[in-house]
């Protein structure tokens, strides 16, 4: 049995966008050095006039997903996720690759500004079996209190609808 406890933390409506096949890539402002990591919810955007962020037709899917399935501290983590690659991009070229996430080009310039985002491009699987969880303390990762099975995980896209992402995001050149 493969067992995992590393986490990458994120609000829950974009960890939903990722397991449902609705977003394809993480926008950071930072690179990363793990590469497989349980998608761990987070609810610290549910609050204020967030939905402005989101593209008009993902509005109410954000709305929906705001808020992950908890007990007391410990969240609902439903995804494991690889980083197949990560890609270097100046902020001009990220509207290019608009299909492949639910935020606004708006929000994505305004969170850069004239910082050059990595783009992470994540192979996401859906968990046998979800499971409720606790994290250690984190920003950006974190570990689970208790380890989580990753066997008989499914990869959220097929083969063909995956190597198209990539493909996608190589044609689009720097």
């Amino acid at each position: 049995m493969e067992l995992f406890n590393k986490c990458l933390t994120e609000w829950n409506a974009i960890i939903e966008a990722l397991g449902q096949g609705e977003q394809s890539i993480l926008v950071r402002k930072y690179n990363t050095n793990l590469k497989e990591f349980i998608l761990y919810p987070t609810i610290s955007y549910a609050h204020g006039n967030y939905l402005e962020s989101f593209k008009d037709k993902y509005r109410h899917f954000v709305e929906e997903n705001s808020f992950p399935n908890r007990d007391g501290k410990k969240m609902e983590v439903k995804y494991f996720a690889k980083v197949e690659s990560v890609v270097e991009k100046p902020i001009t070229r990220i509207g290019g690759l608009s299909n492949l996430h639910i935020w606004t080009d708006k929000h994505i310039k305004s969170y850069f500004k004239n910082q050059k985002p990595y783009v992470w491009i994540l192979r996401v699987y859906k968990l046998k079996e979800p499971i409720i969880v606790e994290r250690t303390r984190g920003l950006k990762y974190a570990h689970l209190l208790k380890e989580v099975s990753i066997d008989g995980i499914k990869p959220v896209l097929s083969d063909s609808e995956f190597a198209k992402i990539v493909q996608e995001i190589g044609n689009k050149k720097n």
